[in-house]
């Protein structure tokens, strides 16, 4: 009888499992919080291991070495935080009620919103990928979620930044103005297509089992361990696949010569905006890694609508970012994407080269 009286008398609210509500927050933060002093420490950590690795520093396999022990832990760690997040976030709207929230007529809006959000968020293509799958997975539109892949790496301050001390703010403004509209349209094509069907099978039926049950019926354990199970069942999908595309953008980083590919691509002809874009597809880097190559090509000649092409190609088409997509998108939803989002390097690249001759 004690014991009955005393758990009827014990105000605060149990999980299933019998810890009070107050000790799984606090778990919660106490991991955040380890989450982001580890994330901290990976710049540090990954200069102090490669540095006592047998290898030169300052060689090609020595900027391949940093940049793979830097870029795997921080995307599969990004990819687990946001994974997370969204597992929470779906306990409240099921994956009907949000794709009935940003469909249809909302698409648009979505598709602008999600640009937006992209420009604000400082990622690579590689680490804008778990946001991507953490959209896809909670049942955001299709062509929303690639409004948002294309512009998180292609329209950030850093290019904005590197445009407008290079060439000037009417060039740079020019640029983010393209550079959201080929995210936006070429998103919003993708999602007039509807192609969800040709998203991997499992990606479908993990959008298919969002939580259903009334928000009043939820505890804030529920919503954590749905939060948990999401990393289980998708970071366990698709680690292998970050880890080749960043080995591969790893060997670009370190073995791509930035000289030669100048020397290749630094003549004003015709066929200099799609020789940028094919070239630009198979490399791997962010905005700032570029600039290197963007003031060499400059430098050398090169139409700017032909150096802008190349830019975003490079980091809104790159090879490694299309392994890990791989995993998540079927081959022929991947042909899509490449085609919509080349055609709008394309126009802009050719854009540019007819009005800043």
């Amino acid at each position: 009888m004690s014991c009955s009286c005393t758990a009827s008398n014990n105000n605060t609210p149990e999980t299933p499992q019998g810890l009070p509500t107050r000790v799984v927050l606090g778990r919660v933060v106490v991991g955040l919080a380890a989450w982001a002093g580890v994330y901290a420490m990976l710049a540090p950590t990954s200069n102090w291991l490669v540095a006592r690795l047998p290898v030169e520093p300052g060689s090609h396999l020595a900027d391949a070495l940093a940049f793979f022990v830097y870029d795997t832990p921080k995307v599969l760690m990004l990819l687990a935080l946001v994974v997370f997040a969204m597992g929470v976030v779906r306990t409240w709207f099921s994956a009907a009620h949000t794709r009935k929230l940003l469909s249809g007529r909302r698409e648009g809006v979505g598709n602008v919103a999600a640009a937006v959000l992209g420009v604000f968020t400082p990622f690579c293509s590689c680490s804008a990928v778990p946001l991507f799958i953490g959209f896809v997975s909670a049942g955001v539109p299709l062509g929303v979620t690639f409004s948002f892949l294309i512009a998180a790496p292609m329209v950030n301050e850093i290019a904005l930044g590197l445009l407008f001390g290079l060439v000037g703010w009417q060039v740079a403004l020019a640029y983010f103005g393209f550079g959201l509209g080929v995210a936006i349209v070429a998103g919003w094509v993708i999602g007039r297509l509807h192609l969800d069907g040709w998203l991997e099978g499992w990606v479908r039926e993990l959008r298919s089992v969002a939580a259903e049950l009334p928000p009043e019926r939820v505890t804030f354990a529920d919503r954590v361990d749905a939060g948990i199970e999401a990393v289980r069942e998708i970071v366990g999908k698709v680690w292998k696949w970050i880890v080749a595309g960043i080995a591969l953008g790893a060997f670009i980083h370190g073995y791509v010569p930035a000289d030669l590919l100048a020397e290749v691509m630094g003549r004003d002809a015709w066929w200099s905006v799609p020789a940028a874009v094919l070239l630009g597809i198979p490399m791997y880097s962010n905005a700032a890694g570029i600039v290197p190559v963007v003031e060499a090509l400059l430098g050398k000649g090169a139409a700017l609508g032909t150096v802008l092409a190349f830019m975003m190609s490079v980091i809104a088409l790159s090879a490694p970012e299309m392994m890990i997509l791989r995993k998540v998108l079927t081959a022929r939803l991947i042909a899509v994407f490449v085609a919509v989002v080349g055609a709008g390097i394309l126009g802009v690249g050719f854009l540019f080269n007819l009005l800043f001759v």
